[in-house]
This record gives C-alpha cells, structure tokens and sequence, in this order.
C-alpha cells in the first residue's frame, strides 16, 4: 500500500511517522495551526478546515490533549487508488490490520466519499468493514465486532476521485465537545469554534475578558481555560488513540502530569459573564464548575447594557442571537442598535465584538467594523466582527457602512 514509505516494518506503530491530518471549525484552520506550531510541530499544509502536519501516532496523543480549537485528529495509515468498490475492498484487505488492531478490539469505520460508483457513502465505509473482517477471519479464523460506536477503534475512509486515504481517527468522539457543558441552552456555540473566538480577538489572556449575552456559558469558559492554561480534554477519559494496538498507557499519564504541572492556580484577571435570565446564569455557572473553572468567571443576572465593566478595559465579545426562527429577526431589531449604542456609550477603551450569523442585523450596530472573520456554525455563515472603541466612533445606523 502506498503512504507507507519511509517506515520501519518491526519499529512499534507508536514510533512510525506519517501524515497528521487535525480538523477543525471551517475558518479556524490559521487559529489551528497557531495552536500546533506553540506546541512545537510544524505545519506541511493548512487547507480550509483542516490543518496537515507529519508526526507520530503518539504525537497524536500530545494534539488531542492539548488542542481547543480542533475537531479531530487523524493519522494517516496509507494511500492508494481504487476505482470502484470492488478496487477498494481489495486494497484495505491487503493492508495489515493486525499491526494496529487485535481480534479482540470493536472498531467502527466513517468516512467521505465523493467518487461516481459511490452513492452512499455507507455503502465504501461497509466495504472497507468487510476487508478488514475478512483479513482477520482469514488469518486468526475470528473478526473484531463492529458497529457505529466511535468509543473504540476507528478507521476513517477519504475517498475522492481515485484517490484513498486510510486514517485512525485517534479522537474517537470528536474533540469539538471539550467535555463540560452539562447544560447547552438553546442554539449553544461549539466548545470548540468558542475557543476560536477567544483566540480570533488576539486576547492576551491579561486584560479582563467581558461576555454579556453569555447564554450556557462557552465563551467565557474557553477564555478560563486559556487563562489557566488549562488543557480542554484533561478530564477526558477515552480517546481513540487507546485502542491501538500497541498503546502504552504510561507515557500518556506523563502528558497528562506535565499538563497539570503547567496549568496555573488562577486565571491571573478578570473574566466576566453576564445574562439576563436566571436560568442561563445559572446554566453557565454549572458548565463552568465542571471545567473547573467556576471561581474564575465572575456571573452576573442583568441586562447586557449592565454588565459590569472592569478597569483597565480588556476585551468584550457578544453573541446575540442570530434571528433564525419566523419572526425572530423583527424582534431583534432593536437589540443589535442596543449593542452599538453599549459599546459607543459604556466600553470606551475596550475592543468590542459581535458574532452573528446575521449580517442584515449586524449593519444596525451602527459602528464601522474594524476587521471581520468568518466562520461556520453548522449550515450558517457567521462573522466575527471587531469594532474598536473610542469616542466619536458611533455612525449612523445603516447610512454608508460596509457590509459586515
């Protein structure tokens, strides 16, 4: 099989280098790669949700740990080309499954498929299922059980064209849920895109960090996290990677130790939230104490215009909803003005932000942004905008604004 080039075949799998393929929100693969590269890995490719680099399966251990705005981390196993079904189960069944996987160990297999003899993509995914089946029951006479279950092994197929790449998924359940939030309210944000947010405002983890409209919580306990330097999966207590052949539990309690020895004791300034419902104060307060970060985040139940604001200024980000539902959008009509005239009248010195799936809504802010990003959340297109906030700086609503 092609991709396994440049390997040692008797050094353990843990030792043996390939393609590091790390997912993440679509608009974050920057963000991304900033977070890989501070862990010391380069970057070979940085493509428009995802991020490539060349490591080690037990630098995958390292990534999964210690990376917030990831989704996923796969390592590449090989590559070759098929051109129908038959072509693919043919090669998955040569490639020696027995290095990685025990007869005894479940696995599951996903993938993305886009290729003219495929119309559903369960169909490969059930085809590379059957190889790998099949090689075990020839060799040891008894197949590994298998199912949809991603808490064991797991196999991911890229398949595109004539091109086929072979992955461990050594997430397993993905690495977009950082393992806290024990109450969403409605429409959360991902854990993951949130600490996306925080790192796409270039907060210095030292200035305050404001989040009115804090809904169940995220953002501002990613910003705990980050100030803490916490690592988001340290509670996590199963990954994909634990179920490959060959794992040794011993180095990753070492990570996990260095990781503990690394975080601080406090969040080192002030992190405020604030909503104007009890309940997702109260929502926000219980996601926090199960990242452990409860004692950091200053909560507070009242309007956003409100909001305590601590000195010196620091960074304050808002995300209002979005006005998804019938109706729902004349009804905001009057908070995204409410939120230039918070920012114009209240936040001098600090750098404002607005994420919104919105962008009709984001014009009656009435301020000029100073830079824009974009972002996915599911089917939307979001855009994080920053405003920068001085005196004078209030414009007339929708009068000779550029398009958020």
């Amino acid at each position: 099989m092609a991709g396994a080039q440049g390997r040692n075949p008797a050094a353990p799998t843990f030792l043996r280098r390939a393609t590091i393929r790390v997912t993440g929100p679509r608009g974050g693969p920057e963000l991304l790669a900033e977070e890989i590269k501070a862990l010391g890995f380069g970057v070979s490719r940085i493509q428009a949700d995802a991020v490539e680099l060349e490591g080690t399966l037990a630098d995958c251990m390292r990534l999964n740990l210690f990376l917030r705005a990831a989704s996923r981390v796969f390592f590449r196993l090989g590559a070759f080309s098929a051109d129908s079904p038959e072509a693919l189960y043919r090669q998955v069944r040569e490639f020696p499954w027995e290095e990685v996987l025990t007869p005894a160990t479940p696995f599951s297999v996903h993938g993305f498929v886009r290729h003219p003899s495929i119309k559903d993509s369960r169909f490969a995914n059930l085809k590379v299922k059957d190889a790998v089946a099949d090689r075990f029951t020839a060799r040891f006479g008894r197949r590994p059980n298998s199912g949809p279950d991603r808490s064991r092994f797991v196999i991911f197929l890229h398949w595109e064209k004539e091109r086929v790449q072979l992955y461990i998924d050594t997430s397993g359940e993905p690495l977009s849920r950082h393992g806290y939030r024990k109450i969403p309210m409605e429409a959360p944000l991902q854990e993951s895109l949130a600490a996306c947010l925080v790192m796409a405002t270039g907060w210095d983890r030292k200035t305050p960090f404001v989040n009115p409209m804090c809904g169940s919580g995220t953002l501002a306990v990613e910003a705990a996290l980050m100030a803490a330097n916490r690592p988001p999966h340290l509670l996590r207590k199963n990954f994909g990677f634990m179920h490959v052949k060959g794992f040794d539990r011993r180095p990753w309690e070492a990570l996990k130790n260095e990781a503990r020895r690394m975080a601080a004791k406090t969040a080192g300034t002030r992190i405020l939230a604030s909503d104007l419902r009890l309940e997702a104060v109260n929502a926000a307060r219980k996601n926090a104490r199960a990242a452990g970060v409860e004692e950091w985040i200053e909560f507070d139940v009242c309007d956003f215009r409100k909001t305590p604001l601590p000195d010196p200024p620091g960074v304050i980000v808002v995300n209002p909803a979005y006005g998804q539902r019938l109706g729902e959008e004349k009804a905001l009509a009057e908070t995204y003005p409410a939120i230039g005239d918070f920012f114009k009248q209240r936040c001098s010195g600090f750098r404002g932000f607005v994420f919104t799936g919105n962008p009709a809504l984001a014009k009656r802010v009435g301020l000029r942004p100073k830079r824009r990003r974009i972002f996915s959340t599911g089917p939307i297109e979001c855009r994080l905008l920053e405003y920068e906030l001085y005196e004078g700086s209030r414009k007339p609503a929708g009068k000779n604004l550029p398009e958020p």
